[in-house]
C-alpha cells in the first residue's frame, strides 16, 4: 500500500505524545513507579528479613506497573515505524485490532523479561542497596555487548517487517507475531542497557532518558552485517549536526541580507 500524505504524523505525534506523557510523570512522581521503591536493609549486610522486607515494599503489581511505565517511556518512540508498518498493510477496519495485537505480542515478550530482570534487580538491592558497582558491572556488560555481532544481529532483525495477512484470523494471527517476535529481538538488543538503570541507587530517571536516547539512535542507523564494533550515537549525531549547520547558515544569510 501506498503511504499517504500524513500518515507519518498520524502515528508519530500519538506516539511521541504518549511517549512524553510518562517522561513527565516519571519526572513529576517518581515515586509512582515501583521499582525505584526499596526499603533499607540492615547494615551488617543481606538477610533473609531483609529480602522479605524488600519483597513487602514492593509488591509484584507496583514492580509490574512500574516496568510497564518505563517501557512505555523509553520504548514507545522505537515503535513508530512497525506501527506504521501495520497501519500501511492493514485494511482501515483492521487498523486498530492489528495494532493492538501487535502491542500486545510486544508487551508480553517485554513483561516476561521484566520478571527476570526486576528478580535480578531485588536480589542485588537486597545484597547492596545503596552500592553503585552492581551498575557499574552491568555498564561493562552492556559495553561488550553493545560491541558484540549478536546485537547487530538483533538490531538487523528489528529492522524487519514481516508480510501480514489481510484478512482474518490469519492477519489476527500475523499481528500478533510480529509483535512477538519484534519484541524478542528488541529485547535481545535493549536487555543489559535496560537493566542499568534499575540498579542504580539513585538517578534512574536521567539514566533511564540517557538509555533511552541511546535505544532511539541505534535503531536509526541501516542494518549491517554482524561485526565487532561500536553502536550508538553516531547517526543522530551527524543529524543533529547537519541540522546545526543548516541553522547557523540560514542564520548567517538572513544577518548579510539588508533591512
Amino acid at each position: 500500500m501506498i503511504s499517504a500524505p500524513g500518515d507519518d504524523a498520524r502515528v508519530r505525534n500519538p506516539v511521541l505524545l504518549i511517549s512524553a506523557v510518562t517522561w513527565i510523570l516519571l519526572l513529576v512522581e517518581p515515586g509512582k513507579v515501583g521499582m525505584f521503591a526499596h526499603c533499607p536493609v540492615a547494615s551488617s549486610g543481606a538477610t533473609p528479613l531483609s529480602f522479605q522486607m524488600l519483597l513487602a515494599a514492593n509488591a509484584p503489581v507496583s514492580l509490574a506497573a512500574g516496568w510497564a511505565l518505563m517501557l512505555v517511556a523509553m520504548m514507545s518512540p522505537v515503535l513508530i515505524q512497525p506501527i506504521r508498518h501495520i497501519r500501511l498493510c492493514s485494511f482501515t477496519r483492521r487498523r486498530a485490532r492489528s495494532i493492538a495485537l501487535f502491542l500486545a505480542g510486544y508487551a508480553a515478550i517485554w513483561m516476561a523479561l521484566g520478571g527476570v530482570l526486576l528478580a535480578i534487580e531485588l536480589a542485588v538491592k537486597s545484597f547492596a542497596p545503596q552500592s553503585y558497582l552492581p551498575a557499574s558491572g552491568v555498564v561493562l556488560i552492556a559495553l561488550v555487548w553493545q560491541f558484540s555481532p549478536v546485537k547487530q544481529r538483533c538490531l538487523n532483525r528489528c529492522h524487519a517487517h514481516t508480510e501480514l495477512a489481510a484478512f482474518g484470523a490469519a492477519a489476527d494471527f500475523d499481528a500478533l507475531r510480529f509483535g512477538t517476535t519484534h519484541g524478542m529481538w528488541c529485547a535481545g538488543s535493549c536487555w543489559a542497557l535496560m537493566l542499568f538503570p534499575m540498579l542504580l541507587p539513585r538517578g534512574n530517571v536521567v539514566a533511564m532518558a540517557a538509555v533511552a536516547v541511546l535505544i532511539f539512535s541505534e535503531r536509526l542507523e541501516q542494518p549491517r552485517p554482524p561485526s565487532w564494533r561500536w553502536r550508538g550515537l553516531g547517526k543522530a549525531m551527524r543529524i543533529v549536526v547537519a541540522q546545526a549547520r543548516i541553522r547557523l547558515h540560514g542564520v548567517s544569510v538572513s544577518d548579510r541580507q539588508p533591512g
